[in-house]
């Protein structure tokens, strides 16, 4: 159990069959009337914020969100497939969760899994990843007066744009949280 006073940020507990982590937290005193924690939280399910005010005593369950780097296998129909490495569990995970960040995943890839209470609720892909470029029209000079760019498709079949000098067959580091070319890769 955790109450509301021992609230810091980082720290995810249950709240009404949710699962919440705090963000910010602040314990006020007003000169008169009781103290109180007025506390902004995240559901981590739903990645919905709301601002909430907790008298200090509140009791909450402590919530531990499970994180496991488990690697991408493939895919069958809506299912996609985790392997553990570790342990050589393989979890499958619902098409539903995964974010628009996992077009730049292809089979092989790390990923970080979430789960709470056994049930997946979130799959991080890596920030950084190293794909080929493998249609893009051919750059032309002269049309660089300004950061020129072109539309890619990308090895996992996302599109991205990506400057003039990118060619077809080139390998190309893509931020997988903004979907942003980055550079060549080595």
């Amino acid at each position: 159990m955790i109450t509301a006073g021992d609230f810091r940020n980082g720290v995810t507990f249950e709240m009404d069959g949710q699962v919440m982590q705090v963000v910010e937290f602040q314990h006020v005193k007003p000169g008169k009337g009781a103290a109180f924690v007025r506390t902004k939280m995240k559901n981590v399910i739903t990645g919905a914020v709301t601002e909430t005010s907790f008298n200090p005593t509140a009791k909450f369950e402590n919530a531990t969100v499970d994180r496991v780097t488990m690697e991408y296998l493939y895919n069958d129909g809506d299912l996609y497939y985790f392997m553990n490495p570790e342990t050589y569990d393989q979890e499958p995970v619902n098409a539903s969760i995964l974010g628009d960040n996992f077009k730049f995943v292809k089979e092989n890839m790390e990923c970080t899994i979430y789960s709470y209470k056994g049930k997946v609720f979130n799959v991080e892909p890596p920030f950084f990843v190293v794909l080929e470029v493998t249609e893009t029209d051919p750059g032309f000079a002269g049309n660089t007066a300004t950061n020129a760019t072109k539309p890619a498709t990308l090895e996992t079949g996302a599109e991205i744009k990506v400057p003039l000098f990118i060619e077809r067959g080139e390998k190309i580091r893509v931020d997988t949280r903004t979907g942003e070319y980055l550079e060549r890769a080595k």
